[in-house]
């Protein structure tokens, strides 16, 4: 998934990395390069300790939802992607019986490299649609 991130810097100080989709999730580095890398480890150690509570990973939203707010006025906006399947926990097998039509909209999302498989895609849209809960 790829997280969102506000960079900030003021003269005299390092970069400062907030990741909205997450919160209280934050980091700075002295470059942007160790920002952005130690924004990674941030988003990792975050997810880790919403799996072990059961939470689900954050769904990332898109940088146009956070560019009118205040806290982010001036901040350059990046992408930090993470494995999010790690959070997950153990995979295990399911059937599932989808309507033909689906499988086949899955199927050529599968075939053009949009989405790594059929699982990839159900598992995202599930990620999706309980992180709310």
């Amino acid at each position: 998934m790829k997280y969102s991130i506000a960079v900030h810097k003021e003269a005299g100080s390092c970069y400062g990395v907030t990741v909205p989709d997450i919160d209280g999730c934050f980091s700075a580095g002295d470059t942007l390069d160790e920002a952005l890398a130690n924004a990674h480890q941030a988003i990792n150690a975050h997810l880790e300790y919403l799996a072990e509570e059961g939470v689900l990973p954050p769904v990332a939203e898109a940088v146009d939802v956070y560019l009118n707010n205040e806290d982010y006025q001036g901040a350059i906006w990046c992408y930090v992607d993470v494995d999010t399947s790690a959070f997950l926990g153990k995979t295990e097998k399911a059937t599932v019986t989808l309507p033909a039509l689906l499988i086949s909209k899955i199927d050529g999302l599968v075939n053009d490299g949009t989405i790594k498989s059929r699982s990839a895609f159900l598992a995202e849209s599930a990620t999706k649609q309980l992180s709310g809960f």
